[in-house]
């Protein structure tokens, strides 16, 4: 896997864009879980699909959940719905966007009021 993963806690980690053929890579890292949260096509016709991504990380035995959240938009919903991710997925969790960065903002205002 040639994308960087960035450690917020040792229960969660972020990434940019991940695609099917990462998902082995991402349980052999010891991830349990992954949130997707990149609405398909936000990049274009090129980017992975969520149900590509998914099937292949349930392939490679992990747990995984499609959340998109659009840049720029996070909703309370989406704050809240993150929130009972983590609370109900398998640790650790690995999520991905584009950049990693709205998966930070959405782990920093899940766990704000916890």
């Amino acid at each position: 896997m040639s994308t960087p993963v960035n450690l917020i806690t040792s229960d969660f980690s972020v990434a940019p864009q991940l695609g099917p053929d990462d998902m082995e890579a991402v349980a052999k890292l010891g991830y349990k879980s992954v949130i997707i949260n990149r609405p398909d096509f936000e990049g274009g016709a090129d980017q992975p699909t969520a149900q590509s991504v998914s099937d292949a990380a349930r392939a490679a035995g992990l747990r995984v959940e499609y959340q998109p959240v659009i840049s720029g938009q996070m909703t309370t919903d989406d704050v809240a719905r993150f929130a009972e991710l983590l609370q109900t997925m398998p640790a650790p969790v690995l999520a991905y966007c584009r950049s990693g960065a709205r998966c930070a903002a959405l782990y920093q205002s899940a766990t704000a009021a916890g």
